[in-house]
């Protein structure tokens, strides 16, 4: 195709889909026909469907790290402290940073795929040194490590591999899970996408890896096996499985203002743990791994809630 052709395309396609001229080429939408190009979410469609599903003003326990630590606490195992409670509480920042770990992974409460962060040994630091480091990188919060199981470990020992498990809430406020896939790092230290790393499909039933690992740069080819430690992929068994769907479920009806969150969630030897929840979950971590679009499947709740305006009433259900 030449150039021009994939200008007029490409732009043809983000007013007609609503996605950007980077997903025309993610979405493979020059392989595509109009019907198949209209079942993928891009970013205009989701935004849309994030904003009715998760409004703005009941998100903010999701968009900032720490309130939804401290939300979550039931489903959360490791400690984190803030800036302002490493200042008043030195004793506790130097227990977090003597974890069991021996890591500590400095965030800022609003960050986003993975910008920002960094995983340090605790022993390079005392509480006051802590401080003045989060406070020249802009982070606001460290929390301790989390160590993943020994499976996880085998199959990508750079960092930690969460499962993204994604879940709506429908009109009677039953759970559904439209989506969990395994987010698997590739020589760093965060597993994002957009970090260059890999995500594949996990079947809901089984909880093993029932596709490769895909990246979001279209010149590279999937992955069967890990590319550094040559671990299967296809077929790798997710640890805690159903303790992990179990869990989700849970901490999705802990407050229903929010319908539609993406949870990421760390697997250690003693079960899962909750990382985040996200409010604004990543269409490209949905949809890559599986290779088709699904917008569908968000269709059906959004005329539902169309339908039923009252579900976003100012209650806590």
């Amino acid at each position: 195709m030449s150039s021009i052709s994939q200008w007029y395309h490409s732009i043809r396609s983000v007013f007609r889909y609503n996605i950007s001229i980077e997903e025309y080429y993610q979405f493979r939408f020059y392989e595509h026909q109009n019907n198949i190009r209209n079942t993928y979410a891009g970013t205009g469609y989701m935004y849309e469907y994030q904003r009715h599903m998760n409004p703005p003003v009941y998100r903010a326990i999701l968009a900032d790290k720490t309130q939804f630590l401290r939300k979550y606490r039931a489903f959360v195992r490791h400690p984190f402290l803030t800036v302002q409670e490493i200042a008043e509480a030195p004793d506790k920042a130097q227990a977090l940073l003597e974890n069991r770990s021996g890591k500590i992974v400095l965030k800022s409460s609003d960050g986003q795929c993975g910008r920002g962060i960094e995983v340090r040994s605790g022993s390079d630091f005392t509480p006051e040194s802590l401080l003045q480091r989060l406070r020249e990188t802009d982070n606001d919060f460290v929390e301790a490590f989390v160590t993943q199981h020994t499976e996880l470990m085998r199959l990508s020992p750079s960092g930690l591999n969460t499962v993204r498990v994604i879940t709506q809430l429908d009109k009677s406020d039953q759970v559904h899970i439209i989506g969990t896939r395994l987010r698997i790092t590739v020589d760093s230290a965060v597993d994002n996408l957009a970090a260059g790393n890999i995500a594949a499909p996990i079947d809901l039933e089984t909880g093993k890896v029932n596709g490769p690992g895909v990246y979001s740069d279209i010149t590279k080819s999937d992955e069967y096996q890990h590319p550094i430690t040559g671990v299967d992929i296809v077929g790798f068994q997710i640890p805690y499985w159903q303790e992990t769907v179990e869990m989700c479920k849970s901490a999705a009806l802990l407050d229903t203002r929010n319908r539609s969150i993406g949870w990421d969630v760390a697997i250690t030897d003693e079960g899962p743990e909750l990382i985040e929840g996200n409010h604004d979950w990543c269409k490209l971590l949905w949809q890559l791994p599986v290779k088709k679009g699904l917008k569908p499947i968000l269709e059906r709740f959004r005329r539902e809630l169309e339908k039923y305006p009252q579900i976003h009433a100012d209650t806590h259900r």
